[in-house]
């Protein structure tokens, strides 16, 4: 386990009763409450500092956000949201940019693209314009998104200089089929431009849940390591959709098997400092 405290930059906490998730009916593994007393029943050994609230996908998602900030009370290392946002309706959006900021623990926000089959759809005039209101607020906009999109959102990041982003869980590169290419050369493309980050986060469940090992993630996290640089990477476990491949301690350990290479210093900033940077702990 690693010397010292982690931040996880990318968790999920959900309650069906308090709102709902038509996604999960879809996945029963991932079904019923998942909060922090969940959390952290499941971090083991793991001594985990700071957390970093992803949004689940519920159908109020201003609820979601209540809901998530009113856990902080009783769990005081939640310390940042990244709430949903709708900035497919361009300059519209301001209102509910507006409503997000009211609340101090909200730092940015996501609106999924994965499940977008227009794989520009994040280059329509609306979303470009969107998604730069975002800076007028401070607030960063973490990408979820499959490989093959990649070639779009490297283009969204490029029209959008004044906001930070952060990519999620590498893209979700092709792993249980080996595949590299192009994900290589357009994860190049996007770690060239400044103001992007990316989460070491949600690789196993891109691979084979039931056989993967930590060579088989190996060619995607030296890439990453390649590309980013330890100044731009952040640790994240996405609990607890990552319990459909793994547990938390195994989830870290790989991670720290895979940085066995780099620098203290280094791997300090990867689990922890770089999270605090982006997310303004």
């Amino acid at each position: 386990m690693p010397a010292f405290p982690l931040t996880d930059a990318h968790v999920h906490f959900w309650d069906p009763a308090a709102g709902g998730y038509a996604w999960l009916d879809a996945v029963p593994a991932l079904a019923g409450r998942r909060g922090p007393a969940e959390f952290a029943r499941t971090c083991g050994p793991v001594a985990v500092e700071r957390l970093v609230f992803v949004q689940c996908g519920a159908a109020d998602p201003l609820a979601e956000v209540a809901w998530v900030d009113g856990l902080a009370a009783a769990e005081p290392r939640l310390a940042a949201i990244v709430a949903h946002a709708p900035v497919e309706a361009g300059a519209a959006v301001e209102p509910w940019l507006e409503r997000l900021a009211a609340w101090p623990r909200v730092r940015g926000v996501r609106r999924l693209l994965q499940d977008e089959p227009d794989d520009a759809f994040c280059l329509r005039p609306e979303f470009v314009e969107g998604v730069r209101r975002l800076e007028r607020f401070g607030l960063s906009f973490d990408l979820c998104l499959y490989a093959r999109q990649l070639g779009s959102v490297v283009e969204l990041v490029r029209r959008c200089p004044g906001v930070r982003f952060i990519l999620d869980h590498g893209a979700k590169p092709g792993i249980r089929a080996g595949r590299l290419d192009p994900w290589r050369e357009e994860i190049r493309a996007l770690a060239a431009l400044p103001n992007v980050d990316c989460k070491l986060s949600g690789l196993a469940t891109e691979a084979d849940p039931r056989a993967w090992t930590a060579a088989d993630l190996r060619p995607y996290v030296d890439h990453l390591l390649a590309t980013f640089g330890p100044g731009r990477l952040l640790f994240g476990g996405d609990w607890p959709v990552s319990t459909l491949a793994t547990d938390y301690p195994r989830w870290v350990a790989t991670v720290e098997t895979l940085l066995a290479g780099v620098s203290v210093d280094d791997q300090r900033r990867i689990w922890s400092t770089n999270a605090a940077r982006v997310y303004r702990l």
